[in-house]
């Protein structure tokens, strides 16, 4: 819908230029998506995902100082509902975030973009290698995931996917820090009702008071980022029981 706006906006930092670029991808693959025949099945392949992650890191995801920042990621970054909306408003306020927001934050929100764009792009090619198997249940069995994982031609952006999940969640941990953004967030509040960005104010008040009520993001991300590495290389080398991880990790 706002495709001719985020073309024609002039932007003048590499992060802007970023931003527009990452937004612009996002936008045509959300197109792209919204037309596949087996668009339904990539929100079965995304709820899937989401229990695993939530297994995985039990303890964490139970964890008092934890569980509303990954309740954050896994419901708002990676989310298996439609967010439209949301992502539209994005497009929309563009013009505006180059004008008004500092390069950092900038780089920031399009961290958020590659993220989400790179995660939507491996669920659909992901769907795809599964229908490709033999007649599924209405359960994704384990064996279905990891030969559908492995048949991927796209390992390098799965190493991409775990490595943004660590520099967003370091960036965001800076904002967050920063009080003036809780501040202007309750200020906005009512303006960003009145200009139909409700939905897009609420993920960015939802991001900040999760990650500010999170006790050591460092070494949360550090946890993180090493399990799912090594659900990777588990996937990858036909390990029996991939998502089981030793005790220390």
């Amino acid at each position: 819908m706002y495709r001719e706006r985020l073309v024609a906006t002039e932007v003048h930092s590499d992060s802007a230029h970023r931003l527009q670029q990452l937004l612009i991808e996002y936008h045509d693959f959300r197109q792209h998506k919204a037309a596949h025949p087996l668009l339904e099945d990539t929100f079965r392949i995304a709820e899937w995902q989401a229990e695993r992650l939530k297994r995985t890191h039990q303890d964490l995801y139970q964890h008092p100082g934890y569980h509303t920042g990954l309740e954050f990621l896994l419901t708002d970054l990676y989310a298996p509902a439609n967010m439209t909306r949301r992502d539209d408003n994005i497009d929309r306020v563009f013009p505006k975030m180059v004008k008004w927001l500092p390069n950092s934050l900038l780089d920031t929100f399009a961290g958020l973009m590659e993220l989400n764009l790179v995660t939507q792009r491996l669920d659909l090619e992901l769907t795809e290698r599964l229908a490709q198997l033999p007649a599924q249940g209405e359960t994704i069995t384990h064996g279905q995931y990891c030969a559908a994982f492995r048949a991927s031609r796209n390992l390098a952006q799965r190493r991409r996917q775990i490595e943004l999940v660590a520099e967003v969640g370091q960036q965001l941990d800076h904002y967050v820090r920063n009080r003036t953004l809780g501040w202007l967030l309750s200020m906005t509040r009512g303006p960003a009702e009145m200009a139909d960005l409700s939905d897009l104010h609420g993920f960015l008040h939802r991001g900040y008071t999760a990650f500010r009520k999170m006790e050591d993001v460092d070494a949360l991300i550090e946890r993180l980022v090493s399990r799912e590495q090594r659900v990777l290389e588990n996937v990858l080398n036909g390990h029996p029981d991939p998502f089981s991880l030793p005790n220390d990790l």
